[in-house]
């Protein structure tokens, strides 16, 4: 009887031994997964923080010094009247004119009336020596014979001799009229533009009364003040670009065509020139320019972004990304920076090449915390 029922029982419990078989699996795989998880979750203590990278890799760097100027040229001249009179008449404004071109005429009638004078007195004065110089020339022979006496003769070289200085004064008399003549007439001392009327037709002048304004913009030059520790630095011949983003101009490059040995002593700086060619005359005197001059030039340095650095009382500082047993966390270096430019920077001490310093989120990670890089770039300019 028991054996019988024994024999019954065995299929049920085979069948519950086989109905348990999967949840036992399902209990081991779960254990599996939770230990998986468990493994790449943070360390007991620790907050994960998102942050992106860059791999340090020694790099070139310019170090640009940045610098405000202003449009000049150097043939801007005021041209003034030389003698007195009356304007008659004034080149138009605009208008191109050649070297010696007459940009305004004065009234030349007491100019042409003095010349006339003078011509009249020069040749009356010529008159008198040619009749000296015949008198004299009679009269010295007389002289050698013993003639005339020593006296009678000294007195005709006198003579000669005045009217030889009356003509030279009068020559000169004439010079000076017709170089007054000259002035009534103002010409152009290079070739240039007509920029400004500074008398009107009908008015009168005197002589230094400024007339007209005459600009030549073919060739400009860019002054600017550069800041004297930078003294031993900049030098003729220093490269630069020069650009006027607020009229819309792109970058020119160019060169220092003059940097000057003397000290302002009042904004301590010392005086560029860069030297433009403007034939399309895009440049305007007084336009104002921004100068970038190329102090040095560094090869093989660490360079980061200047928002990647942390500044407190402890001094310069960044943070770097290392991999510690299963995690990766943020550690704090004090680094020693050098020349920046364009919102980048040079580390001299405190990082290696290969570092993957923390460029942003930097400020939101404390040192040990595990970080999640989201983006890991190998250089700066992918930046």
């Amino acid at each position: 009887m028991k054996i019988t029922m024994l024999h019954r029982s065995t299929p049920l419990l085979l069948a519950g031994l086989l109905a348990l078989g999967p949840v036992l699996s399902g209990c081991a795989r779960s254990e599996d997964a939770s230990a998986a998880e468990e493994a790449a979750a943070p360390l007991p203590g620790k907050r994960t923080v998102r942050v992106e990278t860059l791999v340090l890799a020694p790099a070139s760097f310019t170090e640009i010094v940045e610098l405000t100027g202003a449009v000049e040229t150097a043939f801007d001249a005021t041209l003034s009247a030389e003698t007195a009179g009356t304007i008659l008449s004034l080149a138009p404004l605009g208008q191109a004119v050649r070297q010696g071109t007459v940009v305004a005429e004065l009234d030349a009638e007491l100019a042409r009336a003095a010349v006339e004078q003078a011509r009249a007195q020069v040749e009356a004065a010529q008159a008198q020596y040619e009749l000296a110089e015949d008198t004299f020339r009679r009269q010295e022979p007389l002289y050698r014979d013993s003639i005339i006496s020593a006296i009678e003769f000294e007195n005709v070289r006198t003579q000669r001799n005045q009217a030889k200085a009356q003509l030279a004064q009068a020559r000169a008399a004439l010079s000076q009229a017709e170089e007054q003549l000259r002035q009534t007439r103002i010409r152009a001392p290079f070739a240039g533009t007509v920029e400004a009327h500074l008398v009107e037709v009908g008015e009168q002048v005197m002589p230094g009364t400024p007339v007209v304004r005459l600009v030549n913009t073919d060739r400009v030059k860019v002054v600017a003040g550069v800041p004297e520790r930078y003294a031993n630095d900049i030098e003729a011949g220093t490269p630069v670009e020069v650009g006027f983003k607020a009229y819309g101009m792109a970058r020119r490059p160019a060169r220092v065509t003059f940097a000057g040995r003397v000290i302002n002593p009042q904004n301590r700086t010392f005086r560029i020139e860069i030297e433009l060619d403007n034939r399309d005359g895009r440049l305007k005197p007084e336009m104002i320019a921004e100068v970038y001059l190329t102090r040095a030039t560094y090869e093989n340095r660490l360079v980061v972004p200047q928002t990647a650095v942390l500044r407190d009382e402890n001094g310069q500082t960044m943070y770097v990304v290392e991999q510690e047993e299963a995690q990766r966390v943020a550690r704090r270096r004090t680094v020693t920076l050098g020349p920046s430019y364009g919102g980048r920077v040079v580390v001299e001490e405190g990082l290696e090449p290969g570092d993957e310093v923390i460029v942003v989120g930097q400020t939101k990670v404390t040192e040990g915390d595990a970080v999640e890089v989201v983006r890991r770039d190998s250089s700066l300019a992918a930046r």
